[in-house]
């Protein structure tokens, strides 16, 4: 077993044939791969999308500034305050369920009670929730934290690029 394999859990998809026999054929040239379900690649991408939906889904017209939900149902007092509390509080809970240290947690865990805090003021909170965006800085610390720690491929490549000419 090579090391990806044991770190990236890979799984070959059933490919589909026509019956002409020219869409996914079974000699592998038209093999796809995807990460298992329950993967760490695979929850933090569904933490991304979702962090992208509750902070930067909507685009406000005239002034090209991107919202989400949390910006929305903050609008509602009180309630929408502590629903996208209740909402962001999930990130944190994946992040402990892929093994986040203690440290991270917290920071994650401040992130969202500031967030809720400053965003139940009236208006200036609604301005601020749209602008702070939790949700994005938390997933992007677990992120981080888990290409640090070799749990997770990097995202990018870091580095600098050399032209070589020949």
């Amino acid at each position: 077993m090579a090391f990806n394999d044991a770190v990236f859990p890979i799984r070959e998809l059933p490919t589909r044939e026509s019956p002409n026999g020219t869409f996914g054929q079974r000699d592998g040239t038209a093999t796809r791969f995807r990460a298992e379900p329950d993967s760490r690649e695979a929850s933090l991408l569904r933490l991304e999308q979702f962090a992208h939906l509750m902070d930067s889904a909507f685009v406000i017209p005239g002034i090209n500034r991107r919202v989400g939900l949390d910006a929305v149902v903050g609008l509602v007092p009180i309630i929408g305050d502590a629903a996208g509390m209740l909402l962001a509080s999930y990130i944190v809970y994946e992040a402990r369920r892929l093994g986040a240290p203690k440290w991270l947690l917290a920071r994650m865990a401040m992130n969202v009670a500031f967030d809720g805090v400053i965003g139940a003021v009236p208006l200036a909170g609604d301005i601020f929730d749209a602008a702070f965006k939790a949700n994005r800085r938390n997933v992007r610390l677990l992120r981080r934290h888990l290409e640090k720690t070799g749990g997770l491929r990097p995202n990018e490549i870091e580095g600098t690029a050399v032209r070589l000419d020949g």
